[in-house]
């Protein structure tokens, strides 16, 4: 078995094959880095015309000691519970990296590492890939360790929905009560789901800035979203949806269930009124209250309407994802919603709509990825993990993230000066908010 460099074609017929492949072994992928800087190798290791594994290797330099870092995104697409070929591909791709004068490369591969289900609690008797992780850790790759919180590159916790061989019937039954009716209620509003174009991505880039102001956190520029549209959609990798709000929709629908209230309360009196109807007075009257709280209850919802139409026109948008979709998956990258109307919780159905799109074209999974592994409600983050849980699904959490070294004193020397950089960078972000 030997180690060759392989060009892109034969690489991603190779790769489509193997159950990890992401959006991340893609030559648009490799491209989109690319424009960052990032140099690309389509690796295999092959036996005759038998391919046992492959990689796209991503490189970095590093200008003052003229070396690379290098990185395999998700990690080699390989069996890594066959130590064997484990074996042979790590000592091919040292000599390989340090050919190309490389320092260490990192991996994260897209393999699970305990099954758990929906409340992240460990089933008894699951599948796992223990294994996987101790053939890499005797093959002398460094862990970074079994983190809780999102502080690798990739996600080690994601929130997924099983969605093969599965109807949208199958998943609405999975969802919490609540969520059914969010979505249900969303719908009455008005609230639908569209896919942009390339020129407006500027409206979904002031959707992100305006939820990075919110949770404080620093969004990318313009030219991120326009580059990663330039790469990865005429490969039909990214969507980016839309949640939008037609008032003038909503007011016919509030009208319509007013009506419908106000016609049932009517003939409920009527028919009390003539002994027609078979209800003891404490029910009837309850009822009654119900009805009168309801169309109380509508027509503010109708004064509302008329507010916000006034303020955004007969139409706006609320929020928007964007989504990345390859091999066996949909997965949900990043989003957010406007803060002014963030009561209409349109995140539910975009998601959904996320969902749908996962049954309809026949992918095996929906992913919403990164959530983190602290299940606890003191966690800031256990919200977000209580949102993509009301779903249903499961959490997945995946063997972790590995450096295999090539040059230890450059390593460590390059480990520490990273360290202090991102320091004074967090440092100097947080200085810049406080201003």
């Amino acid at each position: 078995m030997k180690l060759t460099e392989i060009k892109d074609k034969e690489f991603q017929k190779i790769a489509d094959k193997s159950p990890q492949i992401t959006f991340h072994q893609t030559k648009a992928w490799a491209l989109l880095k690319g424009s960052n800087g990032w140099l690309h190798y389509y690796i295999a290791l092959k036996e005759n015309d038998t391919s046992h594994a492959c990689a796209l290797l991503l490189a970095k330099k590093i200008p003052i000691i003229n070396k690379y870092i290098f990185y395999s995104p998700r990690g080699f697409l390989i069996d890594y519970n066959n130590k064997e070929i484990l074996k042979i591909f790590t000592k091919e791709i040292k000599n390989f990296i340090k050919k190309k004068k490389g320092i260490f490369i990192k991996i994260d591969p897209y393999v699970s590492y305990i099954e758990h289900d929906n409340n992240g609690k460990i089933v008894e008797n699951g599948e796992n890939n223990i294994k996987s992780y101790q053939n890499l850790i005797d093959l002398g790759y460094k862990h970074f360790g079994f983190n809780l919180m999102q502080d690798t590159l990739q996600p080690r916790w994601m929130h997924v929905i099983d969605t093969k061989n599965k109807t949208l019937d199958d998943i609405m039954k999975d969802m919490e009560s609540k969520t059914r009716q969010i979505l249900r209620k969303n719908e009455k509003c008005g609230i639908t789901i569209r896919e942009i174009k390339k020129d407006e991505l500027k409206i979904f880039k002031d959707i992100m800035k305006h939820t990075s102001d919110r949770r404080e956190f620093i969004d990318r520029p313009l030219s991120y979203y326009e580059n990663m549209w330039k790469y990865l959609q005429e490969e039909g990798i990214i969507k980016i949806m839309l949640a939008e709000i037609n008032f003038d929709k909503y007011k016919e629908n509030t009208n319509k269930e007013l009506i419908e209230i106000k016609e049932e309360l009517k003939n409920r009196k009527e028919k009390y009124e003539k002994n027609m109807l078979k209800m003891n007075e404490k029910k009837y009257k309850q009822k009654n209250k119900q009805d009168e709280e309801s169309i109380d209850r509508l027509n503010k919802q109708l004064e509302k309407i008329k507010e916000y139409k006034k303020e955004y026109g007969k139409k706006t948008t609320l929020g928007g994802i964007l989504f990345l979709i390859y091999g066996n998956e949909v997965l949900s990258l990043l989003g957010g919603s406007e803060a002014k109307l963030m009561q209409f919780q349109s995140a539910y159905s975009t998601h959904f709509a996320g969902i749908k799109y996962a049954v309809e074209n026949n992918y095996e999974k929906y992913n919403f990825y990164g959530i983190t592994g602290d299940f606890k409600e003191e966690n800031p983050l256990y919200g977000l993990y209580l949102f993509k849980k009301s779903f249903g699904g499961k959490v997945v959490e995946l063997i972790g993230e590995f450096d295999l070294i090539i040059n230890k004193p450059l390593y460590y020397a390059y480990k520490l000066s990273f360290n202090f950089y991102h320091k004074a960078k967090n440092i100097k972000n947080k200085l810049q908010g406080n201003k």
